[in-house]
């Protein structure tokens, strides 16, 4: 049991801290882990999102320390978002999601690409579509993402992120603040209580989960602080393309 729950403990650490530095993805070390485990994956998913959210509460201390962020935007991304996270979070337990992963899987190594073809990609603050019809379209895509995030296992705070700095012309430093906030704590948060009510969580584990994702979530939001933009960018590129592949591996086992 004690293995158990130190295995528990460095795997959120580790997964969680490199999610902090590159604004998502701790569910490609947590989730198969907690599956390895032997949790069945209702359960596994419930548990890692509610570990989920102690990682935004572990970036959170870090980021508003040195970061300033507009309310107003992120009141606008939590109502944009939050509906599809119910949305997802309430059809997830009754489909397959062996294709929705595969395409998923693909979508995200397409991100990392992306973001590596564009060098200058969110190094630096250029807002944009702040008009009526840019909120409009960027909250429709922030609802989608929201509804993948409350039904599939990793990697939408990743999509989250380079949303923020391609549509929205955030830097990848400040997406990544509003990412782990925001999606981090409300959108997982949502999420985790939409599973716990129709599915069940692992409680007993979860304080090893909680340990090594505040501590993590802290340690990557400092990083990331303090390295500035283009580690950040880096860590974005190398965890979207590990994640989509796992993702795409995952579908086909």
């Amino acid at each position: 049991m004690f293995i158990d729950q130190f295995v528990l403990f460095v795997v959120s650490l580790v997964a969680n801290l490199f999610s902090a530095l590159a604004g998502g993805g701790a569910g490609l070390l947590q989730l198969p882990a907690l599956l390895f485990l032997g949790l069945p994956f209702g359960t596994a998913l419930a548990t890692h999102k509610v570990a989920s959210v102690f990682l935004g509460l572990g970036a959170t201390i870090r980021h508003l320390k040195s970061s300033t962020f507009n309310w107003r935007f992120s009141a606008y991304i939590l109502a944009c978002g939050l509906p599809g996270v119910v949305l997802g979070a309430s059809i997830i337990l009754q489909v397959d999601d062996r294709l929705s992963q595969f395409l998923l899987g693909i979508l995200t190594l397409g991100l990392g690409l992306y973001s590596w073809f564009k060098p200058e990609l969110g190094q630096n603050v250029e807002l944009k579509n702040r008009h009526t019809a840019g909120l409009i379209i960027g909250g429709s895509v922030l609802f989608l993402i929201g509804a993948l995030n409350g039904s599939l296992t990793s990697g939408t705070g990743l999509f989250v992120t380079l949303w923020l700095v391609r549509w929205f012309g955030l830097d990848y430093k400040t997406a990544v603040g509003y990412t782990l906030i925001l999606v981090g704590i409300f959108w997982n948060g949502s999420g985790a209580l939409t599973l716990g009510i129709l599915g069940n969580i692992q409680w007993d584990w979860l304080p090893a989960l909680i340990l090594g994702s505040l501590i993590g979530g802290y340690l990557g939001a400092h990083l990331s602080i303090v390295k500035g933009n283009r580690l950040v960018k880096r860590s974005f590129e190398v965890i979207t393309v590990l994640v989509g592949v796992s993702l795409i591996i995952k579908a086909w086992i």
